[in-house]
Formats: structure tokens, sequence, C-alpha cells
């Protein structure tokens, strides 16, 4: 086997969330820092919380109010009648 082809391993990784917990892990990384974690995570707390990770939550609503404004604005289109055909017989 190969020497030194693994990353070092740190048994006791400190791992920082953004809502302020601190734990430690087994990681080949010294200090990791997340934007969520079990303390609170709305599965885990069991609070209603909206996770917005990159302003997706906002994104979307502002497309819900503008497909919603637009169809307000919007007069129907007047549906053709469809061309009839006449039916063929087979060997023509």
């Amino acid at each position: 086997m190969k020497k030194d082809v693994h990353p070092p391993y740190f048994p006791h990784a400190k791992v920082t969330c953004a809502c302020g917990n601190i734990f430690s892990v087994g990681a080949t990384k010294e200090k990791i820092e997340i934007e969520i974690c079990s303390k609170c995570h709305p599965f885990y707390t069991g609070q209603e919380k909206i996770v917005d990770t990159a302003g997706r939550v906002e994104r979307f609503r502002k497309k819900i109010v503008k497909q919603e404004s637009f169809a307000k604005t919007r007069t129907p289109k007047k549906k053709r009648a469809k061309k009839q055909l006449a039916p063929r017989r087979l060997g023509e």
C-alpha cells in the first residue's frame, strides 16, 4: 500500500452552526462551519421555519405574484374551430 495517500484525520473537529451551536465530530478538516444543525432544523425542533437557501423562497414568491398579475391582465384568446378532415379509405 502507498503511504501518505489519505488526508489527516481530526478525531475532535470543531463544527460551528450559524445558530451558535458548537459540537465536535471526526473529520478530515479541523474546523467546519455549517448553516443549519439538529438544534435549529425544523424537522428536529418541531417548529415551522422556512429554511431559505440563497433566496429561493423569495424568488419563488415573486414568480407566483408575477404569474397571477399576468393572468389577471391577459384577455383569453378565442378558440379556433378545428378543421374536420374527410375520412380516408384504405387503399387510396
